[in-house]
């Protein structure tokens, strides 16, 4: 079986590089075994994501992000998490400044707009360019609003090839309370989400409050997507998708990514004790969340994958049947094994998420001749 090509829609590949220190160039069994003997993040020694593993899944094109968090009193979260917006703000830079050294190595390529992403996907389909050798490309996702020190930090972020981002993430944000909360966007963050309207921004969504997710869809009128989102009906916590937040998301033309975190995908995981194993959480649990979907919207024209991989967890939080981010190609088996054609499977592996860009797009194409850097 031929492997198709895979977007995934959240990768938070330079949180890696820079906190992490993992070099995404090199093997992945090396990036392990440097890391055999580190104890400082629960997810040392069990990465599942480098460049050469997704091109050896074919993963030609991802979201890739920019994540960094402003401390709000209530103690250091995991990850990106910094006591100043400047902090923050310094640390996407540095951030940015590894996707710039990726591409200067050939590695990856920022997409900015539909004539690149059509290059792109041209570059993907020929068969005389080795998978190895091609780069992959990258569409800049800002997780969170926390790092803009300001409304006026949007546009310098606009400039050199921003073109999707979240108001919220985890605890308060400056801009909008985020997982696990309750409350509606901060008056910044309002004038914010107005502010992403005048760009044509794409507004994802994903880790927004209930109360924020329904003030968003009220004040935005430009793009929405949920990057990585599962169904709430199956995982009944605040970060998953109501089956009413999943109906307005398909009127608006949105795309949901699934992702592969354990406690995403089955209510009894509990991270950092519980084992994927011992609770038998493969990789087709995620299709019982796109089925659930599937079945609200009536096709499979708004499910895809947005696997968070890497995203502060590694295989100790992932199905036990996935060994890398290339396992990503047994889902073409997995689908069609579960009723779904060769068609759904392209919607779901590509499709859908390279149709929402090109309508998203062609109505606000963007820098045409390139970025500001």
């Amino acid at each position: 079986m031929n492997k198709q090509l895979i977007f995934d829609a959240h990768l938070d590949l330079a949180m890696n590089a820079i906190e992490w220190n993992r070099d995404l160039t090199r093997p992945l069994d090396e990036i392990r075994m440097k890391e055999t003997h580190l104890k400082d993040k629960n997810d040392r020694g069990r990465g599942t994501v480098c460049l050469p593993e997704l091109r050896k899944g074919r993963v030609g094109l991802v979201v890739a992000t920019q994540l960094s968090r402003v401390n709000a009193g209530g103690g250091s979260l995991p990850g990106s998490s910094w006591n100043s917006p400047q902090q923050a703000w310094a640390m996407t830079q540095a951030q940015l400044a590894w996707y710039r050294e990726m591409e200067a190595m050939g590695e990856m390529i920022q997409i900015l707009n539909v004539e690149q992403l059509d290059a792109h996907l041209q570059l993907w389909k020929d068969d005389t360019i080795p998978d190895d050798k091609k780069p992959v490309g990258y569409i800049l996702s800002l997780e969170g609003a926390d790092s803009l020190v300001d409304i006026s930090y949007l546009h310098k972020a606009y400039a050199y090839g921003l073109r999707a981002a979240g108001i919220s993430h985890f605890a308060h944000g400056r801009y909008a309370p985020g997982t696990k909360l309750t409350g509606p966007l901060t008056p910044k963050g309002v004038e914010l989400v107005k502010e992403m309207g005048k760009l044509n921004l794409i507004l994802d969504i994903t880790h927004l409050t209930d109360e924020g997710f329904d003030q968003v869809m009220d004040l935005y009128q430009g793009p929405v997507w949920a990057s990585h989102h599962n169904v709430r009906k199956l995982v009944p916590t605040q970060r998953q998708l109501t089956d009413e937040q999943i109906k307005t998301l398909i009127e608006r033309g949105a795309v949901i990514g699934g992702m592969l975190d354990c406690w995403a995908l089955d209510i009894r995981f509990i991270d950092m004790v519980s084992d994927p194993w011992q609770l038998d959480i493969r990789l087709e649990k995620l299709v019982d969340h796109w089925d659930h979907i599937c079945q609200i919207a009536g096709n499979s024209l708004h499910v895809a994958i947005g696997s968070d991989l890497d995203g502060n967890f590694g295989t100790e939080q992932s199905p036990w049947d996935m060994n890398s981010i290339a396992d990503l190609q047994k889902y073409h088996e997995i689908l069609l094994r579960r009723g779904y054609t060769e068609e759904d499977v392209e919607n779901i592996f590509h499709g859908n998420w390279i149709r929402f860009l090109r309508k998203a797009w062609k109505a606000h194409p963007g820098l045409p001749e390139g970025k500001e850097t």
